[in-house]
């Protein structure tokens, strides 16, 4: 049976958004982002679903090639990926199909931002920020309990994981090349 992984995508883009985040979290890394895909054509988060517009925020399909990395190709990442089993692998690709279904409905927390800020969590129906999300598919995939409400969670908190393993660190653009040679 082959070896299942998902990838976890910590990102630094420079937008003003990801800026007003580091002020908040005082995170180096202020975006989130989860692939099933080693090659990052496909992660999963929530962001702007127009590239060029910042208000435009919610769940968002993600590719290291287009979009807000290709606008931003200075971003700094990291990149870890995380071994689970086939179950857990059948519960995680469940749960994004549900958001994949739904995301027309689905909108950017703004104001969940605001609760981290004051550590107090803002709970909006079909609302979500990137940390959030990616928390609220690694614990309903029964990959880890951070026991933290998913509407608090940083970037500092999804890294806590164990047993990932770091697979690249440096400029988004550089792992685009690493990938295509």
């Amino acid at each position: 049976m082959e070896d299942k992984y998902i990838y976890l995508v910590f990102s630094k883009t420079g937008t003003w958004l990801s800026r007003i985040i580091y002020l908040i979290t005082k995170n180096k890394y202020a975006h989130s982002s989860l692939s099933m895909d080693p090659s990052l054509t496909k992660m999963y988060s929530f962001g702007r679903t127009n590239p060029k517009n910042p208000f435009s925020g919610g769940f968002v399909e993600e590719n290291i090639y287009e979009g807000v990395y290709k606008i931003f190709r200075n971003s700094e990442c990291i990149i870890y990926k995380v071994k689970i089993s086939e179950e857990q692998y059948k519960l995680v690709k469940a749960e994004v199909d549900k958001f994949i279904i739904r995301k027309y409905e689905l909108r950017y927390n703004f104001m969940g931002l605001f609760g981290v800020l004051f550590n107090k969590p803002v709970k909006r129906k079909n609302h979500y920020f990137c940390t959030q999300f990616v928390s609220h598919i690694l614990v309903n995939g029964n990959i880890y309990d951070f026991k933290k409400e998913a509407e608090l969670m940083k970037v500092d908190d999804l890294t806590d994981i164990p047993d990932k393993e770091l697979i690249y660190k440096g400029n988004i653009y550089d792992y685009c090349n690493r990938m295509t040679i």
